[in-house]
């Protein structure tokens, strides 16, 4: 297996199919992987801010995706406490991508976070939860007119340039209106993070961004220096996700330095706001490590610091994107067992196929990314010898795997639940109604009260828009 500790949680590697050793407890609860209030109960229930799993379930139904508010809320202020310094002021933006909704929002802009959005559908759901548009960022390769105006007109604080087109298209939409918009240029510097091909987003065959060494990214700057009604703040780059150390932050800022002072030589223009993008990784299954919030902080601080001196530019004002990094560990997914079945796999070697009632419809990650989770028994405890199991979905696909290997109790059976950790960040989001499936709630929990954050889907919601259906 190859060493880079993000590339087996995303699939990019070949990696042992061994499950290792059996765990001595199938009841103990990682913390570094489940939620920060996740207990188990007296009667072996799993918890969650003092909610059980079974009144959740009876409640709302399952699949159910249940998140930790309190969770939720200390991982921002983490995030705003160690990036947003004296040294180096810092804008947090939280990226919506990741998981949005108008509740969410509305506690990470009261923690301090800024908001990032790459759709009109995602600004929508920003501007209806009330964030102030000066603190909403606009990605996106092929934002329309359409988008471009919405954005101005709400008055987005900062719009990334993607394309050489893209500059045409919005200097023409804000100089209509009267107004200066403010962008960052969009970099791709050639900086591959080592994760799953299709989450490495800054090397140069990819469809982001404009390229530093085809001197693209040059001319872009040339041309929104020129434009009458866009104003330069700064350069973005990103290269990938579930990112453990800052490795690759160190050579992306090296080049996106460079380019700052290139700006600065050639047109006598400096930027002010550099902006290394997100993909801090999480834990997903024992042993994953990522760094800690301050000390990944305190790395990239000083890498910017440090690249800038060199250069003699003065240290501008940093972002930084984390999305997956705010949510994703601070939610779970309960299903339900529908059928268990025990296949031998290698002449004698058992396996059993546990089926529940989502599936691909609701995590779409382990069928895209060859994704790694963590899973266990959550209505009860017990006793029983461990097992080998793959959870399976209920969707016409032999590839609808939520857990492709786990240990779980060999006494699991119809009726009870499971639940799967860490699926805060890109479950929900990109759910989808395959099999006409209706999405699961979200709800979040507190105090020992639950909230709902989504309602789930009804047969009405996903007929609502066959003219045909009686």
């Amino acid at each position: 297996m190859a060493t880079h500790p993000a590339g087996p949680r995303s699939g990019a590697l070949q990696h042992a199919p061994s499950l290792g050793n059996q765990p001595n407890d199938l009841n103990q609860l990682d913390p570094a992987v489940w939620p920060a209030s996740a207990t188990r109960a007296a009667n072996g229930e799993i918890q969650i801010a003092g909610v059980g799993i079974s009144a959740l379930a009876e409640q709302y139904g399952t699949p159910l995706f249940i998140m930790d508010e309190v969770d939720v809320r200390t991982r921002a202020r983490n995030y705003v406490a160690a990036y947003d310094t004296t040294e180096m002021p810092t804008d947090v933006y939280y990226a919506g991508k990741a998981f949005l909704t108008t509740t969410l929002a509305k506690w990470l802009t009261e923690e301090g976070l800024h908001i990032d959005v790459c759709t009109a559908g995602e600004l929508e759901v920003a501007l209806r939860a009330g964030v102030d548009p000066a603190k909403i960022l606009f990605h996106g390769n092929n934002k329309s007119v359409a988008e471009l105006e919405k954005a101005v007109d709400a008055g987005v604080g900062r719009i990334v340039i993607d394309s050489l087109i893209e500059i045409e298209r919005l200097n023409k939409v804000a100089a209509l209106r009267g107004v200066t918009q403010q962008v960052f240029i969009r970099l791709t510097v050639g900086v591959e993070a080592h994760t799953h091909e299709f989450i490495a987003t800054a090397h140069e065959d990819q469809k982001f961004g404009l390229s530093v060494s085809s001197g693209a990214a040059l001319a872009a700057a040339e041309a929104v220096i020129a434009a009458e009604a866009l104003s330069l703040v700064g350069l973005h780059s990103h290269i990938g996700s579930q990112i453990f150390d800052a490795a690759g932050f160190e050579v992306a800022a090296h080049r996106v330095v460079d380019m700052a002072a290139k700006i600065r030589d050639e047109f006598d223009f400096t930027v002010t706001e550099l902006n290394l993008g997100g993909g801090m990784g999480i834990a997903y299954v024992e042993g994953d490590d990522p760094i800690n919030v301050n000390h990944m902080a305190k790395a990239i601080h000083d890498i910017v610091i440090t690249e800038c001196a060199r250069v003699h530019l003065p240290v501008p004002k940093l972002c930084v994107e984390p999305g997956r990094a705010i949510v994703g560990g601070t939610a779970i997914t309960v299903y339900e067992v529908g059928t268990v079945k025990p296949v031998d796999v290698d002449g004698g070697n058992i396996r059993h196929y546990l089926s529940v009632d989502g599936g691909m419809s609701d995590n779409i990650r382990t069928a895209l990314y060859d994704a790694e989770y963590t899973v266990a028994l959550a209505s009860r405890s017990t006793d029983s010898v461990a097992a080998v199991s793959r959870v399976v979905g209920k969707h016409c696909e032999s590839g609808d795997i939520v857990v492709r290997d786990a240990w779980l109790p060999a006494d699991v059976a119809p009726g009870d639940l499971l639940a799967v950790a860490a699926t805060g960040a890109y479950c929900r989001a990109m759910a989808s109604n395959y099999n006409y499936l209706p999405r699961p709630a979200v709800v979040s929990v507190r105090d020992g009260q639950s909230q709902v954050l989504l309602r789930r889907e009804t047969m009405d919601d996903l007929l609502a828009l066959d003219p045909g259906a009686l």
